[in-house]
């Protein structure tokens, strides 16, 4: 692991690293919890923590600011657990091994958990802070942020008095969110029976892809493994018998796959492996441009009995991954370049006799969440399977009247010399469940620059940490 100690600003990578030793992927938060009140109970500040696991911080108000209004800081304890293929590790007992690498910070085979991880470490570093000027603090750290937001949900806002909010979960140090989309999960159970079948076992490996964030990566026009893997069974189907063992891609429902691996039997192996082989190749250099680093591998095995899926299923599912929407679904007619809506199959999952297939929706609208919901049970309707929805959080709409959003512009210009972006984002944040739930609450979103999160490549910029923690300073400053 990196020293992280002497990069600065250095009590905030301080933090970083303390938390990045701490396992904290989503629905293991009880370490990260106990963290966050002994952190509070060393500096004598007064916290709270909930069932869930959130924690809220307060700090008074200092000299010449008692009578300003308080103001909540707000983050998620919570990161995405990917790891690279043959990464040995552990998410419930190893901590992140993060390495420096010129500008960046960046982790060892996993994901880095900037995605919050570094919100955690700006508020820690302010709360402990006695030199700086500021109102009243509500520190919030939730929980389950990855999984639906299910800390925030949860969270009883009536431990809030603040009615400005800044959240630190945004991605691009140039630019203030002031938007976000909704979303839920969605999960298509299809129960079947396994049956026995005599051939040769093939198995086909997809990897490689960049994946990323089903939100923020979206528009980027990245492979999804599990469509693809669509379309391979699609050509298999039109060359040779196929009789389908499993298919497994994608672990987190909110990022984009990028692998899936096929295992099947069939009679005639080596001429379908060939085929296939041959048509991987051709897929490989139609995708070389967006997907340089795809690669596939075909293997085969040995000929006996399998256990394999009807041929009733595997056409369902060959019908399924060739046809379901995925991905951008509608651009905003409103507001320029962003992505309205988006449907994406993050899980593939073949499992105790059950095929599962778990998607995200988003969007900036309610009622369009509500129909791309809708839309999805209608296209199952006709397959005999459960249809499990959850993970449900509101848009974040725009204010137009915000004051915080007028003074962290003006300070953006007096640090910057230029106007910061004004953005909304297809990505859920949680700004959009506080704001659902406290009245009149003004809110934004910033935060350092974060590359590729939710996939082994994730890595935060040091130099944008320190412009975004100066603007943070600043912006408590002069919220009077």
């Amino acid at each position: 692991m990196a020293d992280l100690s002497m990069l600065k600003p250095e009590r905030v990578f301080y933090y970083f690293d303390k938390i990045s030793s701490i396992p904290r992927g989503s629905a293991d938060m009880v370490a990260i919890a106990d963290y966050c009140e002994k952190f509070a109970k060393e500096h004598n500040l007064k916290s709270v923590r909930d069932s869930a696991n959130n924690v809220v911080i307060y700090k008074n108000a200092t000299k010449g600011y008692e009578n300003s209004d308080a103001v909540i800081l707000q983050g998620h304890l919570d990161i995405v657990c990917q790891k690279d293929e043959n990464k040995e590790f552990d998410f419930l007992k190893d901590g992140i091994e993060t390495m420096v690498v010129g500008d960046f910070v960046t982790a060892n085979g996993t994901t880095l958990g900037a995605d919050n991880g570094i919100a955690v470490a700006m508020a820690l570093a302010i709360l402990e802070d006695n030199t700086l000027e500021h109102p009243a603090l509500e520190a919030v750290f939730t929980t389950d942020e990855e999984i639906g937001m299910i800390g925030a949900i949860k969270l009883d806002m009536s431990l809030l008095k603040g009615k400005k909010m800044i959240n630190l979960d945004a991605e691009e140090d140039d630019s203030v969110t002031v938007s976000c989309a909704g979303g839920r999960d969605l999960r298509a159970t299809i129960p079947f029976a396994y049956h026995k079948k005599s051939g040769q076992k093939v198995a086909i490996t997809l990897s490689g892809l960049k994946g990323g964030h089903s939100g923020v990566e979206i528009d980027k026009g990245r492979v999804n493994a599990n469509i693809l893997a669509g379309r391979v069974l699609n050509y298999i189907s039109s060359v040779g018998d196929i009789n389908i063992i499993g298919i497994n891609g994608g672990t987190k429902s909110n990022a984009i796959p990028n692998h899936c691996k096929i295992e099947f039997c069939t009679s005639d192996a080596t001429a379908i492996a060939d085929k296939v082989s041959a048509y991987l190749g051709t897929v490989k250099a139609e995708l070389s441009h967006r997907e340089p680093d795809f690669s596939f591998m075909v293997e085969i095995g040995e000929g006996k009995e399998y256990d394999v899926m009807s041929d009733e299923l595997t056409l369902q599912l060959i019908y399924i991954l060739a046809c379901v929407p995925n991905g951008v679904v509608e651009m905003s007619a409103e507001i320029d370049g962003l992505v309205e809506s988006s449907q994406t199959l993050g899980i593939l999952q073949t499992k105790n006799e059950q095929l599962i297939l778990h998607f995200s929706l988003r969007s900036n609208k309610n009622s369009v969440i509500e129909f791309l919901q809708q839309r999805l049970k209608r296209f199952f309707s006709t397959i005999k399977c459960k249809i499990d929805v959850f993970g449900i959080y509101p848009p974040w709409e725009f204010k137009s009247n915000s004051v915080l959003q007028e003074i962290y512009k003006e300070i953006y210009f007096d640090m910057n010399g230029a106007q910061p972006k004004v953005e909304a984002i297809h990505a859920g944040l949680e700004c959009g469940v506080f704001a659902s739930a406290i009245k009149g609450l003004d809110c934004i979103a910033i935060g350092p620059a974060l590359y590729d999160v939710h996939t082994t490549s994730e890595k935060l910029s040091i130099s944008s940490t320190q412009k975004v923690y100066a603007l943070l300073i600043e912006l408590l400053k002069r919220c009077k």
